[in-house]
């Protein structure tokens, strides 16, 4: 006995098939990113249901689409049954696929169990027909019927549980595609199944006065449908639901970390690094116990700042950091208060020779290697020290004598420093000149001196060296060895430094007023001044609103800051020569300039530094030697040479025998104030 298919009721099946599909793969994705136990198993029971009804309906209403000439009917308890073996079939596959790693065995153990559940439950909704007599199955199909059921499950474990944590843009396209693949294999399964049974004729169905077949579809169709939409609706609600908590604990998580961890080395930062130094301190206490706060910053790092960009300094800060985080153990803290300031709580040492260690080490190690290919920079921080108790018994206390400490190495340059009390007179001392400073430009408190140099040969005025003073009402005369360094560290020598020029060009219009011989000025430019980006356009500004001519002054760059940035160096050079002006290289022969550079920087002038002059004295031949190497050197390169700290006639005579250019120096001339050297000049005048 043959029989046949309703067309719509198969489409339909496949339209179940697939939707069941679709809800088995989403199912899978909502329950892998759930974290807590409780609500994974309110959804795999739920989901199984769901995911359960929609497979058994899919092959309930392909069995009622299936008509023999008879009256054909379900028992309502094997139904039920089949619909049971649907769900637990249902549940199993949810717990394999959501796990967290689907190897090849639990992949082909799975597939074999999950396809045997589906063709029972198929085989037992044949069976609620209770057809007399039994339905008979070729064996060739039925074999193949479960074949195909084994394939398709292990198939659709392995894309349920790869999409179950697939790339959130994409998913939904790949498992609606995926979805309806699984509806067709799922679907091949159940016809495959009913192609292989066999109906004798007279054969009639014992459940037939059962459940109408048509009351049944309409019924099945309609609530399977009903139970795969709220489905479907409920877990976008709640991944939806879940996503927004989530963004909001992440974005949480941000704001916490932003608010104790520095942004750019990801190291703790002031907040952070309070909490720590005062649990350091309960720590100590208790266990009568020493710890060490070691502070630092990077010496000359400001000016590398500012002559490099600020995205080179940047990485500078990072690669100190990171550098910084290998010295240390594990247990102690490496935290970024800002700037170019860092700080190394060092917990539970025996003895401050440990945390003397700590800053040996990390000097050392910032010795190795440069911080970048373009530019030879050596970066060094040079490191204060502070032990609890006895250097302080609270973070503010610990932190500031640190500091002190830190300053206290800074005339050192790259090196370390333990505190002792009288460094917090010397703080003291340093916040009262910073203070001086900010009120001197305002108040007329700066003067100029101006040092007179000679020709060697001739012994005529050649020009004059700009000094500057610090007269304070209160401080009394400051002298420049100790105010110049505080208004470096502070950025005030940079508004210092447009005074001075200012007030050079105000003393040399004077001087042409009053018909006195016309000299060049030296001005001293600091490391501050020359890491301005517009320094060489203020400075002309400057000189053309005074209304002198720029030949009128020389600017002065030490050696030392020349090379810091040789790149750099000869961009101002040539920029500085390009509107007028001339350049010497100050302090000659104490730093490290090549010949290369020295040829590449084309300035008027070297000055060899008063070291080298006094060595004429006390060295005789070698120091002779070497004075001769540098006049030679600067001749053979078109530049002159002045001889500083010449305080001594055999220094004179040794000089003029050596065809230095110029001197200046006490024994020639000391420094002078603006009237006193205006009164120079009118004596030299009066001379000529």
């Amino acid at each position: 006995m043959s029989g046949t298919y309703n067309f719509w009721l198969v489409a339909l099946s496949l339209v179940v098939a697939s939707l069941a599909s679709y809800t088995a793969l989403d199912l899978s994705g909502r329950i892998a990113l759930l974290k807590r136990s409780r609500l994974r198993h309110l959804w795999f029971a739920g989901g199984a249901v769901a995911m359960g009804l929609g497979i058994w309906s899919m092959h309930f209403i392909g069995m009622l689409a299936f008509s023999l000439p008879m009256a054909m009917g379900y028992d309502l308890v094997i139904t039920g049954y089949s619909l049971v073996i649907a769900i637990v079939v249902s549940w199993f596959a949810l717990h394999v696929v959501t796990r967290a790693k689907l190897g090849i065995y639990r992949l082909v153990v799975g597939g074999i169990s999950m396809g045997l559940g589906i063709a029972s439950m198929h085989y037992t909704g044949m069976a609620a027909m209770q057809m007399q007599p039994a339905i008979e199955y070729e064996p060739g199909l039925f074999a193949t019927s479960i074949a195909i059921a084994i394939a398709a499950s292990g198939a659709a474990l392995w894309i349920a549980h790869t999409l179950s944590v697939s790339d959130h843009y994409r998913v939904f396209i790949k498992r609606v595609i995926a979805a309806c693949v699984m509806g067709i294999a799922i679907c091949g399964m159940h016809y495959t199944g009913m192609a292989a049974a066999r109906f004798p004729q007279g054969m009639v169905s014992g459940a037939a006065s059962s459940i109408d077949s048509h009351w049944l579809a309409t019924t099945v169709t309609l609530f399977t449908f009903a139970i795969l939409a709220v489905t479907l609706i409920l877990s976008r609600f709640d991944t939806r639901n879940s996503h927004l908590a989530g963004s909001v604990s992440q974005l949480n998580g941000q704001i916490v970390h932003m608010a104790t961890f520095d942004t750019l080395t990801e190291l703790p930062n002031r907040h952070t690094l309070t909490e720590r130094i005062e649990r350091a301190i309960e720590h100590s206490r208790r266990r009568h116990s020493l710890f060490a706060v070691l502070f630092m910053d990077i010496d000359g790092f400001k000016t590398i700042n500012d002559s490099l960009g600020h995205t080179v300094g940047d990485e500078v800060l990072k690669s100190f950091a990171r550098r910084l985080l290998y010295c240390v153990r594990n247990d102690d803290t490496v935290a970024r208060l800002g700037g170019d300031e860092f700080v190394v709580v060092l917990e539970n040492i025996a003895s401050p020779d440990d945390a003397s260690r700590m800053a040996k080490s990390v000097l050392e190690r910032m010795r190795k290697g440069f911080w970048n290919d373009d530019q030879p920079l050596q970066v060094m921080p040079s490191i204060g020290i502070a032990l609890f108790p006895q250097d302080g018994k609270s973070v503010d206390t610990l932190l500031k004598n640190a500091d002190a400490a830190m300053y206290e190495a800074k005339h050192g340059k790259s090196t370390y420093c333990f505190y002792e009390a009288s460094m917090n007179e010397k703080a003291s001392r340093i916040l009262t000149i910073h203070q001086a400073l900010l009120e001197a430009l305002n108040n007329g408190y700066f003067l100029l001196h101006f040092q007179p140099k000679f020709h060697s040969a001739s012994g005529e005025l050649s020009g004059a060296e700009a000094l500057l003073r610090l007269d304070h009402p209160e401080l009394g005369p400051l002298m420049p060895g100790e105010f110049i360094p505080i208004a470096e560290r502070y950025g005030q020598i940079v508004q210092i430094g447009y005074w001075v020029v200012s007030e050079t060009c105000r003393q040399i219009r004077r001087w042409q007023r009053d018909g006195r011989q016309a000299v060049r000025v030296a001005v001293n430019l600091s490391p501050r001044q020359l890491a301005e980006p517009d320094l060489v356009t203020k400075i002309l500004a400057i000189v053309h609103a005074e209304g002198v001519d720029c030949d009128q002054l020389m600017f002065e760059i030490t050696e030392t800051v020349a090379m810091q940035n040789a790149t750099r160096t000869i961009e101002m050079i040539r920029e500085f020569q390009a509107n007028g002006f001339e350049i010497a290289i100050d302090d000659f022969g104490t730093g490290y300039s090549s010949l290369a550079y020295l040829q590449r920087f084309r300035v008027k002038q070297l000055k060899i530094d008063r070291f080298f002059t006094n060595g004429l004295d006390t060295h005789a031949q070698e120091g002779s030697a070497i004075v001769s190497a540098i006049i030679a050197l600067a001749h053979s390169l078109d530049m002159g040479v002045v001889a500083e700290g010449v305080e001594t006639p055999s220094q004179r005579d040794k000089l003029k025998s050596l065809m230095c250019d110029e001197m200046q120096g006490y024994l020639l001339g000391r420094p002078l104030s603006a009237d006193a050297f205006q009164a120079l000049l009118q004596t030299l005048r009066e001379r000529a």
